[in-house]
């Protein structure tokens, strides 16, 4: 009889929720940077072991929304908690609980869906000792089912955690076929991978006001006759003024994008990527809903 279960990652911005997604699947399928907010919708990965298939649904931060898109982001969560079996709420163990923390709680307890706490980051802990007051702390918060310590950089808890979330499994088909790891169009893994890169490398004041359309994907063959992905992309700005920074001198900023860029995709879709970027504006793209939509940003 094959089983499923549902679970939603949820918590505030920079928990590490992403890098904790992709450990669970075992393939990088959500951008992971030291960066807070760089998750702006749910991405859903597919891990199946025999005849239990995991559903884990990554999500963004919740935080108080400053534009439309960040109203989006949160309406992102409340979406997959409530179609979840079971809530794995994460937080940075070497951070107080904050009423930041206080109101993402809030958000998601309380709901008649299980609730598990990851603490994340225990490679930054000088001893294990250290935890026992943030554990206390965390559970005079919420009622959790179960409390998880885990690192999720050095994978470290993470097959306990996903033993917990087994617990919720319920009998029935399978929702996506045996193979896949994720639910999310290969055009959107695409501007994903090459929006991280833009995280990775630029200032602070730049990086959220960042956007990656895929505009064409064409299979060809080189001259050696290799197969090859031809991918055409553009980066968008908010301000004319981020569109030179995102270039930089002499194209240079740009090209170490692509070089990175072009690397993960190769690596994860196997097979050789000629990638060509182009950097555009779009003012104040993150109020207008139209925009948000094109890039697939929104929650449904």
């Amino acid at each position: 009889m094959t089983e499923y279960v549902f679970a939603a990652i949820a918590g505030r911005p920079n928990a590490g929720k992403s890098s904790i997604l992709n450990c669970l699947v075992g393939e990088k399928i959500a951008m992971v940077t030291e960066k807070p907010q760089t998750t702006r919708t749910r991405i859903t990965g597919v891990l199946t072991e025999g005849e239990l298939q995991y559903v884990f649904i990554d999500t963004p931060g919740l935080h108080k929304p400053h534009n439309k898109l960040g109203v989006h982001m949160n309406n992102a969560v409340a979406g997959a908690i409530a179609d979840t079996d079971v809530i794995v709420f994460t937080a940075d163990c070497t951070k107080a609980a904050g009423e930041g923390i206080k109101a993402a709680l809030e958000a998601v307890s309380g709901k008649g869906i299980p609730l598990i706490l990851a603490l994340n980051k225990t490679d930054l802990l000088s001893s294990k000792q250290d935890l026992m007051p943030v554990i206390a702390e965390y559970s005079s918060l919420a009622d959790f089912d179960a409390v998880i310590p885990l690192s999720a950089k050095e994978n470290d808890g993470i097959d306990i955690l996903k033993s917990e979330i087994r617990k919720y499994a319920k009998q029935g088909p399978h929702f996506f076929p045996d193979d896949k790891l994720t639910d999310q169009p290969e055009e959107i893994l695409m501007a994903e991978m090459i929006r991280e890169k833009v995280m990775l490398l630029m200032r602070e004041e730049i990086p959220h006001g960042i956007a990656v359309g895929i505009d064409s994907l064409k299979e060809g063959e080189t001259k050696a006759g290799e197969d090859i992905l031809n991918i055409d992309a553009t980066i968008y700005c908010e301000q004319q003024s981020h569109k030179g920074m995102v270039i930089g001198k002499g194209g240079s900023m740009l090209r170490r994008i692509g070089t990175l860029a072009r690397e993960d995709l190769e690596g994860f879709f196997r097979i050789k990527v000629n990638l060509s970027l182009y950097v555009r504006v779009k003012e104040d793209w993150r109020n207008k809903e139209g925009l948000i939509r094109s890039f697939g940003l929104t929650e449904e």
